[in-house]
């Protein structure tokens, strides 16, 4: 019984090997380039003779051996081990991505709902847009600080160095604003 099981696969292993020696099939006008330019590299054919039986010029033989050539040499570049990653495989693994994240982000949404409630905190409010007046509420741009401060140490500068008729500069500097934490340029006016 092992001895029929053995010939068997040997059958079908000569069977497997015999098909690996046949030349892959493309289309008859593809075939027959692939074998003028064969004929060719092995000393077989002139260019001249192949571009003839080809019937395309000289020069246009050359680009298609060319082409030959790089797909040949394309074709024996080391291939990477595993799944050759498709831009379908890729788009969706990133879909998969966005779906475990999307999860991931309720899960942790959920967590802290219970850790409020369970502190005894209030939710944060939602603010809803109200859609029916078709307004665009306009959120007011943050005036930043250091813009705020060079714009008053450019002016306490300009203060400074000009000077009034009489030839004494105006009193200027920094001061504070009552309150605010911030220093503003004052100028004292004689």
């Amino acid at each position: 019984m092992k001895r029929a099981a053995t010939q068997d696969s040997n059958r079908k292993s000569s069977k497997s090997s015999a098909d690996r020696g046949r030349t892959p099939l493309g289309s008859r006008d593809a075939n027959r380039v692939a074998a003028a330019i064969l004929e060719v590299l092995a000393g077989v054919r002139t260019p001249t003779d192949a571009a003839q039986a080809l019937v395309v010029s000289v020069p246009r033989y050359y680009q298609l051996e060319q082409r030959a050539l790089e797909g040949l040499i394309a074709a024996c570049e080391p291939r990477r081990l595993g799944r050759v990653q498709t831009s379908e495989s890729r788009v969706s693994a990133l879909e998969r991505e966005v779906q475990r994240w999307q999860q991931e982000s309720a899960r942790q949404q959920a967590l802290v709902r219970a850790a409020q409630r369970t502190i005894g905190l209030a939710a944060p409010s939602v603010r809803v847009a109200d859609k029916t007046s078709g307004k665009k509420n306009r959120q007011r741009r943050p005036t930043v600080r250091a813009l705020r401060a060079a714009k008053v140490l450019r002016a306490a500068v300009d203060s400074a160095s000009s000077v009034n008729s009489s030839g004494v500069a105006p009193t200027s500097g920094l001061q504070p604003v009552a309150g605010s934490g911030r220093m503003e340029a004052a100028a004292v006016h004689g």
